[in-house]
């Protein structure tokens, strides 16, 4: 027989060999699946993987994973009584761990929605027919904010929490109180005041610089004594205490770009202890931000239980010559006159 015709006896026999050793594995893969009666499954065989071979830089295929090791020999075997032929060398068990850099850049994450941005609103009736107003914008912290009550407005700025804690003079026994901000958003509140049939008010608001200045000389006091209530002796509510004399209430942020303003003058005419006449007048300091140009401004009067009176108003300054004079409008609103109780 001759060189060739060896070989090809020995490939067919290889090919049976390898078809026998294929059934029989295929005959115990069958006996051993789970669910016969009495068999187990197989344990896993844990193997000790040196560390160069983890550390081999995966480059696409194991042969170059191992080309990474210069000490082949150290790496672990499955026991030949394992392997499907006893007469194949052992196969080494390689991990291997990518260090390139993802092709691509991955999506970036959207930030997670904020919870609870609704604002709120909430309005708790104080004494002199003040209300106490609490507002909580958690997403609109620093933001401007327009207080409306009664027709009357004011801006605001709100803290770096989006809150705002302000006492506001009431228009209304029942008071609604809005909040809007620049975007469309907003909130309501309502609350009763009872006790505001006992006091008088008059307000004024404009907005930008103006100058404008409520003044309240009580019973015959003359500019600069005790009883001339104006912005630089405005006096709080704890004035109103036994009825002895009113207070100036201020309102809006004037640091605020073109903000609005307002000045509410109350009186406690219902528990009044003196009797005669509150001369009330609106002021305007001449100066170079309002001289020579009309001034728009809006009054409110309110008087025991009578309706709440509003006008617009426009003032024509004086020519900015003027610069340090006053401008007295003493027919804007009507003295009070307190009766005895």
């Amino acid at each position: 027989m001759s060189k060739k015709d060896i070989n090809v006896c020995r490939r067919y026999a290889l090919a049976g060999a390898t078809l026998s050793v294929a059934i029989s594995i295929g005959f115990l893969m069958q006996q051993s699946e789970p669910g016969y009666a009495g068999q187990t499954l197989p344990q896993p065989i844990v193997a000790d993987v040196p560390d160069a071979v983890v550390s081999a830089k995966y480059a696409g295929n194991t042969e170059t994973a191992l080309s990474n090791v210069e000490d082949l020999s150290a790496l672990p075997s499955f026991p030949q009584e394992l392997t499907p032929q006893a007469d194949l060398p052992a196969q080494p068990v390689v991990l291997l761990v990518s260090t390139d850099t993802p092709v691509g850049a991955l999506p970036q994450e959207e930030a997670a929605p904020l919870l609870n941005c609704e604002a709120t609103l909430t309005a708790e009736p104080v004494a002199g027919a003040m209300v106490d107003l609490t507002l909580s914008a958690p997403c609109m912290s620093g933001e401007r904010v327009t207080i409306h009550h009664g027709g009357l407005k004011f801006t605001e700025l709100l803290g770096d929490d989006g809150g705002l804690t302000l006492t506001v003079p009431a228009l209304a026994e029942q008071a609604m109180f809005v909040v809007a901000f620049t975007n469309g958003d907003g909130a309501v509140a309502r609350t009763e005041v009872s006790s505001l049939p006992f006091y008088d008010r008059v307000a004024v608001q404009w907005s930008g610089d103006t100058g404008l200045q409520i003044h309240a000389r009580e019973f015959g006091a003359a500019y600069g004594t005790e009883g001339h209530v104006w912005q630089d002796a405005p006096r709080d509510v704890t004035a109103v205490a036994g009825g002895y004399g009113g207070f100036l209430t201020q309102l809006g942020n004037s640091d605020l770009a073109e903000p609005t303003l307002a000045e509410v003058y109350t009186f406690p005419t219902g528990t009044a202890q003196s009797v005669g006449q509150i001369a009330l007048s609106l002021e305007a300091e001449v100066d170079l931000g309002n001289c020579d140009r009309d001034v728009a401004a809006t009054s409110f009067e309110l008087k025991g239980e009578g309706e709440l009176q509003v006008r617009d108003l426009v003032l024509s300054m004086p020519t900015c010559d003027a610069t340090g004079e006053f401008l007295v409008l003493k027919n804007l609103f009507e003295d009070l006159t307190i009766a005895s109780n």
